[in-house]
């Protein structure tokens, strides 16, 4: 597929294989629905700076509606949210902080912290025991610490093979949450055939704004004994960091 999502009409998306994660070939990874949904929040003159995403449950992969409102209205400082339902029931829900920007309004700090190198070949597989899924196919992955097969942190650059909307063009917002929500994955602490992580929540805070097609991010997981979970993911780009990631799991054997 060329895209994760064709449009169907003013507020309506149709899902397409593209967006279909690991675990079922019926449901959507989060990371294209994250991507989405940060795509309608746009504001001219400002940025998402802040991307929360609280999943409602398993989200299809159909015909979505999406509604946008604005929260807290502001020249400077504004508060948007969105919500994609199917058939009628609220699947996922995006809150977001975008912050007027102007280059030059002040000095940048602490950003220019090293970045793994580029590795020269993309990964080939994914998870043992996996077939091949749209999500894993439509972005490209290039290991720099660790592989989709190995446990612990991990550090991946990747670049979108699709559009977000057919024919639209991709923001680099965008870009970076076409990627983060796989982070819990790549940074498994735990044999993934045997236990189930479910992330109930992603949140992203972007300092910069991602610059390229390649966007990275470095990924570690934690886990308490009681099924509880934390990612935590540094995002970067060629120049450097670019801001943080925060997935909350649920964990259970299969």
């Amino acid at each position: 597929m060329s895209s994760f999502y064709f449009r169907k009409g003013e507020n309506l998306y149709e899902a397409t294989a593209s967006t279909v994660g690991p675990w079922d070939p019926r449901l959507q990874h989060g990371s294209p629905v994250a991507a989405l949904l940060a795509s309608r929040l746009d504001k001219e003159g400002a940025r998402v700076a802040y991307f929360s995403l609280d999943f409602f449950g398993p989200v299809p992969v159909a015909e979505m509606e999406v509604t946008t409102s604005i929260d807290r209205p502001g020249k400077k400082i504004e508060m948007r949210s969105a919500i994609a339902s199917v058939d009628g029931k609220p699947r996922v829900r995006a809150t977001a902080w975008l912050l007027q920007t102007s280059e030059g309004r002040n000095p940048s700090v602490r950003l220019d912290e090293p970045v793994p190198p580029m590795p020269e070949t993309a990964a080939s597989t994914y998870f043992e025991s996996v077939p091949r899924f749209g999500y894993g196919d439509a972005l490209e992955w290039r290991f720099a610490e660790g592989s989709f097969t190995s446990i612990g942190p991990a550090a991946v650059w990747s670049r979108l093979r699709v559009d977000i909307v057919e024919g639209e063009a991709v923001s680099p917002v965008s870009r970076a949450l076409a990627m983060v929500d796989s982070a819990n994955g790549i940074s498994a602490e735990l044999d993934v055939r045997a236990y189930l992580f479910v992330p109930v929540n992603l949140t992203v805070s972007l300092t910069r704004t991602p610059e390229g097609e390649w966007v990275g991010m470095r990924a570690e997981t934690s886990l308490s004994s009681e099924g509880v979970g934390t990612t935590r993911a540094r995002l970067f780009d060629a120049r450097g960091t670019v801001g943080q990631a925060l997935q909350t799991l649920y964990v259970e054997k299969r």
